[in-house]
């Protein structure tokens, strides 16, 4: 009977815990075209968020990545508490910033716009202090001739119990598609041999892939299609790793066009967030809709002609949002408000 007692008591205690740890708030991550560097914003309610760092760069590409810059952020945190934040080792405006005297690492004729072959992978348990490394892509046996690595993101994988990483890749100066593969315990290497997970079935590329298990267990993948500009479509599967479906309709409401899908979930809810960057107006900008079975979505606009503000920043490039706790969030609006870091390179691209 004490054993029984003391095992419920112990439920009890952690069941507490959990929720006085309930992760209630937002994190974003997005770079600048100014800078190539690493930004962040928190939000309380998921509607309004404040960028950390007076909106100057939390990181600096230039201190991470081979090519000097980054693009293309995307955060997400594992069970043990680890945030890992993958990026693209791409400074498209490097010839302008001062680190390279041609416009590409190598020639566009031969690997494309935009040609790199690293992604960066960076942890922290705090959100503050990071590590740091690259994942050479062109180093796995059979993608030595890649013509960029774009654009990562990462899942846990309940089964496997590890990360999957998933990315846009070409070979020289194809078709742009999107390969997957697992990181070992530190984040630092993979596991296994890249594989694409999804074959388009029309003769154009398709990135920016982004996968999410919805409220029926079912994988979503969000990504960008070029059949018709740059716009949002979706693709599904009962596995993570697929087959995916194919469905031909696009679910942005953008005239003009948009990439960098990212879907986040509303706390207490079953409503998803589809975030995507509307590239195509000026200034550039976030935009937004709402769906609980990603098939109907509701439009929400952009940053600050809608629901969604953004405080103290404009001109987000490619974000990603996941899950803190409302404390962090305003630990970290002090930590950088008492810490303040303006020292990034930023480059005058007439905007």
């Amino acid at each position: 009977m004490k054993r029984l007692l003391f095992v419920m008591l112990a439920f009890f205690a952690m069941v507490t815990m959990q929720a006085k740890t309930k992760t209630n708030a937002y994190l974003m991550v997005y770079f600048a075209d100014e800078d190539h560097s690493l930004h962040m914003a928190v939000s309380l309610d998921g509607y309004s968020f404040t960028a950390l760092n007076d909106n100057y760069a939390v990181i600096s590409g230039d201190s991470i990545a081979e090519q000097h810059g980054i693009r293309d952020p995307h955060i997400m945190r594992t069970p043990d508490g680890t945030y890992i934040i993958a990026l693209t080792d791409l400074h498209v405006f490097a010839r302008e910033a001062g680190v390279r005297t041609e416009q590409w690492e190598r020639p566009i004729n031969q690997y494309g716009w935009g040609n790199n072959k690293n992604l960066v992978i960076m942890t922290s348990k705090d959100l503050i202090n990071w590590k740091h490394s690259l994942l050479r892509v062109n180093e796995v046996e059979g993608f030595e001739d890649i013509g960029c690595a774009w654009a990562p993101e990462m899942i846990w994988d309940d089964q496997k119990q590890a990360v999957m990483i998933y990315w846009t890749t070409r070979f020289g100066n194809g078709l742009n598609k999107v390969y997957y593969a697992y990181l070992d315990p530190t984040f630092t290497k993979f596991t296994t041999k890249p594989q694409l997970i999804f074959e388009y079935p029309k003769n154009n590329s398709y990135i920016d892939a982004d996968i999410t298990k919805g409220n029926d267990g079912r994988y979503y993948m969000a990504y960008v299609s070029y059949d018709q500009g740059s716009g949002i479509k979706i693709a599904e599967a009962d596995n993570l790793t697929g087959p995916y479906t194919y469905r031909d309709e696009y679910v942005d409401f953008e005239p003009r066009a948009c990439e960098a899908p990212n879907v986040w979930r509303r706390y207490g809810t079953n409503t998803f967030v589809l975030m995507y960057d509307c590239f195509g107006i000026k200034p550039p900008n976030f935009g937004f809709c709402e769906t609980e079975d990603f098939k109907t979505f509701r439009n929400l606009g952009h940053f600050n002609d809608g629901v969604m503000k953004s405080t103290n920043f404009n001109k987000p490039k490619h974000g990603a949002v996941t899950y803190i706790t409302k404390k962090k969030a305003k630990s970290l609006l002090k930590y950088w408000k008492k810490h303040p870091n303006h020292t990034a390179k930023l480059i005058d691209l007439g905007m």
